[in-house]
């Protein structure tokens, strides 16, 4: 199959008239989709259960929850968020390149586009309620790889490996101080343990570790207030996720930055090397799938059983921190997600090519182009059910129940996204994006007649 484009309507692309469509490459699309169906099922757990829900069970073989676990961890973890990174990067190349090839500048509408997404991004963590927000990073993070779109690819793709390094060693930095925070109040509670009366030194020790404690290993007593507070009204719902939220969003920041950067510029790199635009021979896709799940699934596997045997609690966790001021086997993790998002990545494009499953893939092809409504209804949807102000169902459904209706929502999202984009040019919230970004009221409406017949059809 050859490289397919969308171009039902076109028009030119000026600073007054921006076009309705400008060729959507079908796959990048269908393999938005597939990022955006597969980050649910990483995120749902956090929509819907307490804090430490894996510890009853992430020992226990013979619990079906541990092997719906485990294979989350070894094909979907990590893998997704790098995935929808990587296309993110990739759109940026799509927004800008027909406007530059016509001598027009696109920075500035680049720059208010991501804007308007940050600012999504921040009503959708405190008012929405969702924690794991990625819009806001993305607004921001997608100003910085702008900078770099015009970039030689190998340089690009360089970042994703260096990337991997700095973000190693920051996150050891990280937890080798938390480290030190934890020995120092050990020692402090060895003194008053042993009836030592407490210097400043040591009271500050003991301060300083509840305070991390607090807000990073929450105890038994506290996830227990937690989670009453996740069944309550919409505004003790607030109280507690609001500031996790905001943590993540300004204090936690610096951390947050380089992973998405590098895997947008790959994403660019990706792009500008045909590997998502279907240059690439079928051999090289096969070659990929045959290295990055070759290799990649034998790392992830390992760092699997390691974690599993090693941090099974926060009590062995601590423990092990105690000992070993490095944890070498967190190395693992960078590499093995992006040797095995690659393999899933060719996966899909040769699965294109073949011509295989073509009703599946043109809904992911729908749910891709229309991710931004289809990702905020994720969140509308679990919200709902999971949420106190909702369905009260936090903290009442087993692990791999969750998965029942991440199902709902992948069929729901594949036959209805295809539907929508019968009689509609853009999903809801990338209509109004996209309004936003160009400052006028966009075309949004396909076909007049049809749409008036499907509103008669539901509404009469």
């Amino acid at each position: 199959m050859s490289l397919q484009t969308t171009s039902e309507t076109e028009l030119v692309d000026n600073s007054s008239k921006p076009s309705v469509l400008i060729n959507r490459i079908d796959i990048i699309d269908i393999i938005r989709g597939v990022a955006l169906l597969g980050i649910l099922i990483l995120n749902i757990p956090y929509f819907s259960m307490e804090e430490y829900f894996t510890e009853p069970w992430n020992q226990d073989t013979s619990n079906t929850n541990f092997w719906v676990h485990a294979v989350n961890i070894v094909f979907f973890e990590g893998k997704m968020r790098a995935l929808f990174s990587m296309v993110f990067g990739a759109g940026i190349i799509l927004f800008t390149t027909n406007k530059e090839k016509a001598g027009k500048s696109a920075t500035w509408l680049f720059y208010k586009r991501m804007i308007w997404l940050t600012l999504f991004g921040l009503a959708h963590a405190h008012l929405l309620l969702w924690m794991g927000d990625i819009l806001y990073f993305y607004g921001l993070i997608g100003m910085l790889a702008f900078l770099f779109r015009k970039m030689k690819p190998k340089y690009l793709a360089m970042g994703v490996p260096i990337v991997a390094i700095i973000g190693f060693v920051a996150n050891t930095l990280f937890m080798q101080n938390i480290r030190g925070e934890y020995l120092e109040y050990k020692e402090a509670v060895a003194l008053q343990d042993a009836g030592n009366e407490l210097g400043e030194k040591e009271l500050a020790a003991m301060e300083a570790w509840e305070e991390t404690r607090k807000d990073m290993i929450p105890n038994k007593e506290e996830v227990v207030e937690h989670t009453a507070l996740m069944k309550g009204s919409y505004a003790e719902v607030a109280s507690h996720v609001r500031p996790m939220a905001w943590d993540g969003q300004f204090k936690y920041l610096i951390f947050s930055i380089w992973d998405m950067l590098a895997l947008m510029l790959l994403g660019i790199a990706l792009y500008k090397w045909g590997f998502l635009t279907l240059k690439w021979t079928q051999s090289q896709y096969i070659k990929t799938i045959w290295i990055g799940y070759g290799i990649g699934l034998p790392l992830v596997i390992f760092s699997f059983v390691y974690n599993t045997v090693h941090f099974p609690n926060v009590e062995t966790a601590l423990a092990f921190y105690e000992i070993h001021s490095i944890n070498w086997v967190s190395l693992i993790y960078d590499f093995q997600r992006i040797l095995i998002m690659m393999a899933h990545v060719a996966l899909v494009i040769l699965i294109y090519q073949k011509g295989y499953f073509k009703l599946l893939m043109n809904g992911l092809r729908a749910v891709g182009q229309t991710a931004f409504t289809n990702y905020i209804m994720h969140s509308v949807i679990c919200t709902l059910v999971f949420f106190g102000y909702g369905l009260n169902q936090y903290s009442e459904w087993e692990y791999y129940q969750l998965y029942y209706l991440v199902i709902g929502i992948w069929i729901f999202q594949l036959i209805v996204s295809p539907i929508w984009l019968k009689y509609f040019l853009f999903g809801p919230l990338e209509w109004l994006w996209r309004c936003l970004t160009y400052g006028r009221i966009q075309p949004f409406v396909k076909n007049l007649y049809a749409f008036i017949l499907v509103y008669f059809l539901l509404y009469i």
